[in-house]
């Protein structure tokens, strides 16, 4: 029998559908979500063929494991878990991207830890090199307590190369460097905008280091010298989100 498990959020159910709808088996939505992003789900069902049910908000809570960022919408598929391109994402957003990407993390623990900080900072995707990286194992999963189902995971052969490709769709990329001269509240952070992390201790490469548009450092006013990986990201990406409003 095929895997089954549910997906939630409007950004992963949507990715799916347009990707390969033929593993979404049903789609249960908010019955109180009468907006225009609703509406819009509801017509790409009904391209694809997928039946979608109008339910109440706690069945969708129940669903989601208590997750409270499913936004009103859960998918039950079918198959293994796929990785997405970066595109499949950035196609389905209507709002200015906020994306965190790892350079080097090889710890699983920190990279379901980093998964739900962005979960929880509304990020629209985690960007990670398929190699010098632990890649999203069943550690990595657990760790993440729902959010590798959240948010998407997108794997890429050459993270500089991938760098310059947010840059060509005019999203900042900001690298978290202890010895930047650029404070990180001082960065607008507004607009389409990367977050790129290296690895506790090693930090970022010297190649990504040099593709980013900017680096900038998180002030340290303790006797330590870093911060774990996730711990760093949370703090990053919730100065985005303070700029924005805290809107997801």
């Amino acid at each position: 029998m095929a895997e089954r498990r549910f997906i939630y959020g409007f950004h992963a159910v949507i990715a799916k559908l347009r990707h390969s709808a033929d593993d979404v088996a049903e789609i249960f939505l908010d019955r109180q979500r009468q907006d225009a992003r609703a509406r819009d789900l509801v017509k790409l069902a009904e391209t694809h063929k997928v039946r979608l049910i109008q339910t109440d908000p706690a069945r969708l809570d129940g669903m989601a494991g208590g997750n409270a960022r499913h936004q009103g919408v859960v998918a039950l598929v079918t198959g293994a878990q796929r990785v997405l391109k970066l595109d499949d994402v950035l196609d389905t957003l209507s709002e200015p991207p906020l994306l965190l990407v790892l350079d080097g993390v090889q710890d699983p623990h920190n990279l379901g830890a980093c998964l739900r900080v962005a979960d929880a900072a509304g990020v629209h995707a985690l960007i990670a090199p398929k190699d010098r990286a632990c890649g999203l194992n069943a550690t990595a999963v657990k760790v993440a307590s729902g959010a590798a189902e959240t948010v998407p995971y997108i794997t890429v052969t050459n993270l500089a190369r991938t760098l310059r490709e947010l840059q060509e769709r005019d999203i900042l990329t900001v690298g978290a460097a202890g010895e930047a001269d650029t404070d990180l509240y001082v960065i607008d952070q507004r607009g389409p905008l990367a977050w790129v992390l290296g690895a506790e201790g090693a930090g970022l490469r010297r190649l990504t280091r040099e593709t980013c548009d900017q680096l900038a450092r998180i002030p340290m006013l303790g006797s330590v010298e870093s911060l774990n990986v996730s711990v760093a990201s949370g703090i990053c990406l919730f100065e985005a989100r303070r700029q924005r409003g805290l809107q997801g």
